[in-house]
Formats: C-alpha cells, structure tokens, sequence
C-alpha cells in the first residue's frame, strides 16, 4: 500500500505529455526516489532501428565516469598465467573446466564473463545458457581478449554492456539515487553519447526517437533528446 501511494504521489509530480530538460528530469527522479533502499537511476533511449536486421543492431560497452554505484562480479575462463592475472586484477570467479561444469549445474556467480581466445571453443559450449542471459564473451566487445587485466579493471569502474531489444530499446543503470545529480547528468550523457556513435548504417530517419530516466521504483520521466545528446 505505501509503495501505491508514493507511486500515485510521483505521478502527480510528472507531466506524462511533456519532455523535460535531462537536468529537470534527474532531479524529478530522485527527489521520488523514496524508497527504502538506494533506488538505482536508469535511462532508456527508444531508437529507430530494427534489430531483427544484422545492419540495425546496436551493441557495445561504454564506460560511465562516474561507475554506476553497482558492484560487478566478473567471471574469467582462464588458464596458467592468464588466470593469474585474473586473480590479481580482482576477477570474482576464474576457471576453465571447472568452472563450465558450475555453469552448466547452474552455479553462476558472475555479471560480466571474460575469456582469453583461446578458451572459446570451451565457452562456446555453454552459449545456450550465457547467450540468453547476455553474458557470452565477445570480441567486439572487448570480452574475448589476452587483456585479461584492462577489461577486468574496466568492468569494475563502471563499464556498462548496452544492447538493442527487439523494440529497438537500449536501457541501462547510470547509478543510484544517492549520486549527485551532476554525476548523474555526466553517466547519461556519456551513455547517451556511446549510442549516437554506435548508429547502424542500416538505420533511417530520426535515430534517437525517445528518451526516459526513471528510477527502481519510480516514475519514467521523459527526456528531450537534445539535452541529452548534444
């Protein structure tokens, strides 16, 4: 029932016909941020593309200046040295055959997966279940790579995974409602800023359609585009 009435009480607060300045809308969507818990802050772009063409799919890794408030757990499938170093740099989970077989029983104990080449044709086994949950490494994103170190340390700091769903929506947390609200402004337009540069070639007319922030519990609020993008 509490959670009803600060829902209807946050929807008092936002004109639902009406884009905010980014400014306006962070501080709107933190000051309803009443829940119990430090609410995380998302932002959610709806693009015009369709992701179901190869030409149209938005991907990739941007890295949040701020960190997102998140505490990541990276998994590494490593050997030898490589795996070392995975245990140095501060990797959650590091294994090889081992470490598949904890996979497949169900045991995964990580937000972000890591692999040397080497290791893919192990890893590529278990596509059925990290593909789905969008944890398969990849070498366009920087998770298939000998920098075991570099891409553990960047996930650590507050490097995001951002992918198109099939409404042509990419969404992700860009920290909580604790942050400053200039921190805040910073990690979504560097959010923002990764997928201007990641427009497909497929892509046609308005790319960036839609803009949102919203937090866990609260209200979207939306966006006007420009003070988001420029």
């Amino acid at each position: 029932m509490a959670h009803n009435k600060r829902h209807e009480a946050a929807l008092k607060t936002v004109d639902a016909n009406k884009s905010y300045a980014l400014a306006d809308a962070i501080a709107m969507v933190k000051s309803n941020a009443k829940a119990k818990f430090d609410e995380t802050i998302e932002i959610s772009m709806n693009l015009g593309i369709d992701p179901r063409h190869a030409d149209q799919m938005v991907r990739g890794l941007v890295g949040l200046p701020n960190g997102t408030g998140k505490v990541l757990r990276v998994g590494v499938f490593a050997r030898g040295a490589k795996a070392e170093e995975a245990l140095a740099a501060g990797a959650d989970v590091v294994g090889a055959d081992d470490l598949a077989e904890k996979i497949q029983a169900g045991d995964i104990q990580f937000d972000r997966c890591i692999a040397t080449p080497d290791m893919m044709g192990l890893v590529g086994r278990l596509g059925k279940i990290l593909g789905p949950r969008g944890l398969m490494p990849n070498p366009r994103l920087g998770t298939v790579t000998m920098d075991v170190k570099g891409a553990i340390t960047a996930a650590k700091a507050g490097q995001v995974e951002f992918r198109a769903e099939k409404a042509g929506i990419v969404h992700a947390g860009i920290g909580k409602a604790s942050f400053p609200a200039e921190k805040l402004i910073e990690n979504a337009k560097a959010f923002a800023d990764a997928i201007v540069k990641a427009k497909p070639t497929g892509a046609k007319g308005t790319y960036v359609r839609k803009v949102a922030v919203s937090s866990t519990m609260g209200v979207g609020v939306r966006v006007d585009a420009a003070t988001v993008t420029v």
